[in-house]
């Protein structure tokens, strides 16, 4: 033991700061990327026609007999443009709720869902289950479905005003 207390070294509240701030790499990881994704599809000339190179349309035709759900993916190929905008802003939507820790729990559990959505159709043919990159990003919104951003967070913000007006 040290002076402090603890093993190591270290001072006193290192360890629950470093705990406290756990996920923020993650959430910024996770928001970051998510809105990537939103904006390359927005801005991806061809991605929400029906047919053509790179569009959202032979996407979905593509997987479709390989996919653990086609009844989804026939439901994506009755409005291809519909449902590649709907991915797009919802990747954008999640994306900034979970950069600036806005309802960052509903965020996570919005891209949780395109992250499911997408591994059951686009990756789910990946073998091993591993290769697959939908998979690790449904896993990674979890903590945040669960923990939501408690520090450096819009939430964080909007809950102290709350304490305070009591």
């Amino acid at each position: 033991m040290d002076g402090y207390g603890g093993l190591g070294g270290e001072r006193p509240g290192l360890r629950e700061s470093a705990t406290r701030h756990a996920l923020l790499p993650l959430r910024l990881f996770l928001g970051v990327t998510f809105i990537y994704a939103g904006i390359d599809k927005l801005t991806q000339s061809g991605f929400f026609s029906a047919t053509g190179s790179g569009s959202v349309g032979e996407m979905m035709r593509g997987v479709r007999d390989s996919s653990a759900i086609p009844a989804l993916v026939d439901l994506a190929l009755k409005s291809p443009a519909g449902f590649g905008y709907a991915i797009a802003i919802g990747e954008l939507a999640v994306g900034l709720g979970a950069l600036f820790g806005l309802l960052t729990r509903i965020a996570a559990l919005g891209g949780a869902l395109i992250s499911l959505s997408l591994w059951l159709t686009v990756s789910w043919q990946a073998t091993p289950y591993y290769y697959g990159n939908d998979l690790p990003y449904l896993m990674a919104w979890l903590p945040l479905v669960l923990a939501g951003a408690p520090t450096f967070s819009l939430d964080a913000v909007l809950a102290d005003r709350r304490r305070r007006m009591r």
